[in-house]
């Protein structure tokens, strides 16, 4: 990819539903020389291959919270990177950075592929210090990684009452900064730590009015960030541009989902600035503007390297 130094590619913006068309929540950032995975869900690795980014030159995978869906590519992206073919090809320990909890994770997926590290390691002879994992774990809103001019914040943010701990990320390159919110409700930690930013990134779920009286509905509501209330957190944070990931459409076998449209003007209910309703595989250039690629997804059809359409939003719009 060419463009902007820094980039925020929307890798997965689905949900547990097994969709081919938004795999799991999963976002790359690259900025400068380095490259980081925020969350790792189903399929994030078909993604970084179709974009063309070695599974194993990652510099981290950041955790946000220890939901399945999140982290169900993890040991994909661990093991796969491992691989000495050119779409793997790590030479140095996989680094992981997430909350209180990461390493305990980490420690029993290292038990479980044991035995498959075992017969990589001597049939195969690939490098045992390349599959060994380092895990950086916090407990509270800060820095958790600083390097190259690139500073990477964490912020707590509240999924709800017991799913805890979860966590944002503010990514500050060059005086530009991206924000990723998370799985999170409406929370003033978000717009805390959104405040400056050039590209806000923000979860959001919408139900038809039908559909609340289902209790199961209800739960999942409470869990999340409605586009009312994503438009007040964009409103008042007022990024250069807004953007959704991990949407959440409600439906039933009685009741489908809403329509994008439908998402659109509920957020336009309190929010009248830049929005782009991410797709898998939609690209942001961050520079004074940002500028949106949207990747072509047909099938069988190698995404590299054209886009099918490019906006750019700016300060005035």
């Amino acid at each position: 990819m060419t463009g902007s130094d820094f980039r925020v590619t929307l890798l997965g913006t689905g949900t547990p539903i097994p969709s081919p068309n938004r795999f799991g929540p999963s976002t790359l950032v690259e900025a400068g020389d380095q490259k980081f995975l925020i969350d790792a869900g189903r399929g994030a690795t078909i993604r970084l291959y179709q974009l063309g980014v070695p599974i194993g030159h990652l510099d981290a995978l950041l955790l946000t919270h220890f939901h399945s869906d999140h982290t169900s590519g993890l040991p994909d992206v661990w093991l796969t990177g491992w691989l000495q073919s050119y779409f793997g090809d790590r030479k140095a320990p996989f680094r992981v950075i997430g909350p209180q909890g990461t390493g305990s994770l980490m420690a029993k997926l290292e038990e479980a592929y044991a035995a498959d590290i075992k017969i990589r390691t001597d049939d195969e002879k690939l490098p045992p210090e390349a599959v060994a994992v380092s895990v950086f774990e916090y407990d509270h809103d800060g820095v958790v990684h600083e390097k190259n001019g690139v500073k990477v914040i964490a912020f707590e943010v509240d999924h709800g009452d017991v799913i805890k701990p979860a966590y944002g990320y503010r990514i500050e390159y060059e005086g530009r900064v991206a924000v990723i919110s998370g799985d999170t409700r409406y929370n003033q930690n978000v717009i805390k730590y959104g405040a400056g930013a050039v590209l806000l990134v923000h979860e959001v779920a919408i139900a038809r009015p039908e559909l609340m009286s289902d209790a199961y509905i209800q739960r999942i509501m409470a869990h999340h960030t409605t586009a009312r209330e994503a438009g007040m957190v964009f409103e008042q944070t007022k990024p250069r541009l807004a953007a959704y990931t991990h949407l959440v459409f409600l439906s039933s076998p009685r009741v489908p989902p809403a329509s994008l449209a439908e998402l659109i003007a509920e957020t336009r209910q309190t929010y009248r600035g830049p929005l782009e309703v991410g797709e898998d595989l939609t690209c942001f250039e961050i520079g004074e503007t940002v500028t949106v690629r949207r990747y072509g997804l047909a099938a069988n059809v190698s995404i590299l390297p054209s886009y099918r359409r490019t906006t750019t939003a700016g300060a005035g719009e």
